[in-house]
């Protein structure tokens, strides 16, 4: 027995092992609700992200809009991570020509994403689209699916260790040099974008793949699991906590003890906020190359080893209380419907979204006017939702998304 796979980024539809022995992360149709909510939960955040208040406000509002920052789209890349594995198989890997269907469906998936992204980068709104890194981010790590949750494990923490620092060499290189500026000339990608491409793809963008690949590999880890088994959401949890304090303690502590180390953020960044740089995005969201003690801050956006490993840490935590919250409690998966509603039609919200900015003329709001929009947006989105997908399987990109992979159905016979 087969069952479809079918919806977009990253909302998928997929059997559990042993699927209908605990209500922890399924419904009847085999939707995986505990991920439906997380991924709610990630829109929700990077809608406040793009359109709330800032962080200045302070208080609890200040606080929630600070969290979302940065962290939002980290957890919505760990679920990316999760469904590349719902496509490709799970709990067994796809084998034979089932397995290179569902790889056939990864890279045109793909491929449809970075057009997407590239598209809603035309668009010329506030908004960092997160797309094409995502579409690339799936063939990147594609070839790893079917290894065990410990390998792919090991793979994220060993990226997560090495790939900010090449990250922090190559942006210093670029800097001191003019070689990006020829790739950049020679990059067809570059050209028919009208980006940087490949190197903004790699190197230079608000979300370079080198420093987003441990996310979606932790994903991969966490989907090769058996969430029916007892204990095992109160595992992750566990593993996502103690991430989230070796990531931002470990910043706060390197801040704090390396000589000099807070002085250089602050003059590297022009401002005073490197004391909050374990933390928040008060530095602002720009690495800074060239500065050795950048290595050192845990900040939301900064592209660092402790960065990746607190957001991971945090989207693990996320995750897991999703998984437990809608396996124990049928009155809270209730109240939680409309952002279940948001996830399972994660990229049509997420389109739309950016889409109702450049509409709306939306770009930099008083915090007054910021707090009202982004209630509107997050009704909007939970309304329609809901209505849509009352009457509808998929969302309507999702719908697209899949009619476009049916290509791979035709792939050969064995």
């Amino acid at each position: 027995m087969t069952h479809d796979v079918s919806q977009a980024v990253p909302s998928e539809t997929a059997p559990e092992a042993g699927v209908g022995r605990s209500p922890c992360c399924t419904t009847s149709t085999g939707r995986l609700i505990g991920i439906d909510l997380a991924r709610g939960l990630a829109v929700l955040g990077m809608y406040a992200a793009h359109v709330g208040p800032e962080p200045s406000v302070g208080g609890p509002l200040g606080w929630a809009m600070e969290l979302a920052r940065g962290r939002s789209a980290a957890l919505f890349a760990l679920l990316a991570g999760f469904s590349l594995v719902l496509l490709t198989g799970r709990p067994r890997p796809r084998t034979g020509r089932a397995g290179r269907q569902a790889v056939g469906r990864v890279l045109i998936r793909s491929a449809v994403l970075i057009v997407l992204g590239y598209a809603l980068a035309a668009l010329d709104t506030p908004v960092d689209v997160i797309l094409a890194c995502y579409g690339l981010l799936f063939v990147l790590a594609l070839p790893l699916y079917r290894l065990r949750a410990v390998t792919l494990a090991v793979i994220a923490v060993s990226t997560a260790l090495v790939l900010p620092q090449v990250l922090y060499l190559l942006r210093a290189a670029i800097d001191g040099g003019s070689w990006a500026d020829a790739v950049i000339t020679y990059d067809p990608l570059a050209r028919i974008s009208d980006s940087d491409g490949i190197v903004e793809l790699f190197i230079t963008g608000a979300y370079p793949v080198l420093t987003w690949l441990p996310f979606i590999i932790a994903g991969m880890a966490v989907a090769k699991l058996d969430l029916t088994r007892p204990g095992v959401p109160a595992k992750i949890a566990l593993s996502g906590g103690t991430l989230a304090v070796l990531g931002y303690g470990g910043s706060w502590l390197a801040l704090h003890l390396v000589p000099g180390a807070l002085a250089a953020v602050n003059a590297a960044t022009d401002t005073g906020a490197a004391a909050s740089a374990w933390w928040s995005d008060g530095v602002g969201e720009d690495p800074t190359a060239g500065v050795p003690a950048w290595l050192l801050v845990a900040a939301p956006h900064s592209q660092t080893t402790w960065s990746i490993l607190g957001n991971t840490g945090v989207g693990l935590v996320v995750l897991a209380a999703c998984f437990i919250a809608t396996d124990r409690s049928a009155r809270l998966r209730w109240l939680a419907a409309p952002v279940i509603a948001v996830g399972s039609i994660a990229l049509t919200a997420y389109v739309g979204h950016i889409i109702a900015i450049k509409a709306l003329g939306i770009d930099d709001l008083p915090d007054s006017a910021a707090l009202l929009v982004l209630l509107g947006f997050a009704a909007a989105a939970m309304l329609l939702a809901l209505a849509w997908t009352r009457a509808f399987r998929r969302g309507p990109l999702e719908y697209m998304l899949h009619a476009a992979t049916t290509p791979a159905r035709l792939m050969d016979t064995e």
